[in-house]
């Protein structure tokens, strides 16, 4: 029996499970190393509660060195096979994990919404969705890790190889962690390196159930799990010898602290660290569809927990006033509920933590001057439902163009309005940032969005759109948001392979 058909055997032995409370407690407890579930080696744990409600969801296995030392181990001993399979039966075999994926959507979508918050309709399923199509994606670029024959001379025959890394630490966020987990680990594996993944401690069971669906179709070894906190299982990670490769998600401080690890071992990272996403809307833009891709841009249905977040709105005095009333209008019309009921939009901040931090931002804007607009209205009906970390959306305008609202991610439903007059007003203030990573300018000249989309300082621009990050658009910032791209296959060549000059002596 071939590979591939013994793995879509082995692949039937998990049915979906779309209970995501039994789910998580089945997954309670556990890393995956080496192919299996398996418990810390100390045998501790934490809670990982629902935002909604505060109820218990499950606990999680608290990796730590021992942990990461046995996750790297396992990937190392697979990665040697792994290395040596022809690149279209790894490419095949990352596809079947992604049909596998697709099966288990719902499923993924409901535990998403559980430990996350995030609605189940409108941010949940669009994650899960996109989760399979990006193992769909590199799966299919398999036979693209091609070198090149060099014309150095004709007394010799040169050429390149790609060959990969070996064992690549990934450590993603709470907020996307299915997607941004796929963008890191579907081009190191198709690329024939081995992964181990340290999850965020608010976001656990999703990506473990990810990573078990998925060991039902790999080698044991080749995809480990690990979850825990940063200093205690990330640092671990980050600095071990046999980890030859580090792509992160996450924020500006622990992203410098992994480039300074990483420059110790001289290995590759690849940084993604957020951003203050820009908007600018020009007097003459169609009105209807920027404010339709402010509501879309800014997240609101993922309570604004987005590094592209259109989070700064600058908007052209004419159309200010109006501009404000009718995104405040789509955005009362979001309804804000229990994340996995199918009615609601809105669902939940993360944590208690993030939750005083977007609030204590709400509050500051206040105490400086800003006009709060707030927006939409918090769950009633359910007692439950007063304990979750619901925070309604807010729209500030008048605030200090020094304000620290306009300057620092919030990482919340909160965004600026900011009244300019004319073009290179906006510019300016548009690229007055630390951060640079998203960006979009709306307006019905065609010579005006081509001369911003070149000049705003962000590594992904549109103009007259806010589309969410998608197989096969290359993603990632400049400055302070980042090192590195995603999402193709040149971030598959350039991150996950080193180049190889091999040269041949025909004399």
């Amino acid at each position: 029996m071939s590979t591939l058909a013994s793995a879509a055997e082995a692949a039937d032995r998990l049915s979906p499970n779309l209970d995501p409370w039994s789910l998580a407690r089945e997954l309670s407890g556990s890393h995956l190393i080496g192919g299996k579930l398996v418990p810390a080696a100390s045998g501790r744990t934490f809670e990982v509660r629902y935002p909604a409600t505060l109820e218990k969801v499950g606990e999680a296995a608290y990796g730590e060195a021992e942990d990461v030392a046995a996750a790297v181990e396992a990937a190392a001993t697979a990665q040697k096979a792994w290395a040596r399979t022809p690149a279209r039966e790894r490419g095949r075999l990352v596809g079947a994990c992604a049909r596998l994926l697709e099966a288990h959507k719902e499923e993924l979508a409901r535990l998403m919404a559980l430990e996350t918050g995030k609605a189940l309709r409108t941010e949940s399923r669009v994650e899960a969705g996109v989760l399979a199509d990006a193992f769909a994606f590199f799966g299919g670029l398999a036979s693209e890790l091609k070198g090149e024959t060099v014309p150095f001379s004709p007394d010799m025959m040169t050429m390149t190889v790609r060959e990969p890394i070996g064992v690549v630490g990934a450590i993603i966020p709470w907020n996307v962690p299915m997607m941004l987990m796929a963008y890191k680990i579907a081009p190191a594996l198709v690329a024939g390196n081995a992964v181990v993944v340290k999850s965020a401690e608010e976001a656990p069971f999703a990506v473990l159930r990810v990573c078990q669906l998925m060991n039902q179709v790999l080698p044991a070894g080749l995809f480990n799990i690990l979850s825990g906190y940063g200093p205690e299982c990330g640092q671990p990670l980050v600095t071990h010898p046999k980890v030859g490769k580090i792509s992160f998600t996450g924020s500006v401080e622990t992203g410098r602290l992994i480039y300074k690890a990483a420059a110790d071992k001289l290995i590759p990272v690849t940084l993604e660290l957020g951003g203050k996403s820009p908007m600018i809307v020009m007097a003459d833009a169609d009105l209807d569809k920027a404010v339709a891709g402010a509501v879309s841009g800014m997240r609101f249905t993922r309570q604004g927990q987005s590094c592209t977040a259109a989070s700064r709105i600058y908007v052209q005095a004419a159309v200010h006033d109006r501009f404000v009333e009718a995104v405040k209008a789509k955005v009362d019309a979001l309804v804000m509920g229990d994340p996995l009921d199918e009615k609601t939009d809105i669902g939940t901040i993360v944590s208690l933590q993030q939750f005083d931090r977007v609030t204590g931002y709400i509050d500051r804007g206040r105490s400086e001057g800003g006009r709060a607009h707030e927006c939409s209205a918090l769950p009633a009906g359910d007692a439950k439902l007063k304990e979750g970390y619901f925070v309604r959306p807010v729209i500030f305008t008048d605030l200090p163009r020094d304000s620290r609202l306009i300057r620092e991610e919030i990482f919340g439903p909160v965004t600026c309005v900011v009244k300019f007059d004319g073009f290179e007003e906006a510019l300016e203030q548009a690229n007055d940032s630390e951060y640079g990573l998203a960006a979009t300018i709306w307006t019905k000249d065609l010579k005006t969005g081509l001369d911003g989309a070149r000049r705003l300082e962000a590594g992904f621009v549109q103009v007259n759109q806010n589309l969410v990050v998608m197989p096969n658009l290359s993603y990632g910032g400049v400055k302070a948001s980042g090192l590195g791209k995603e999402a193709t296959l040149e971030a598959m060549l350039e991150h996950f392979t080193h180049k190889k000059t091999i040269i041949v002596n025909l004399e």
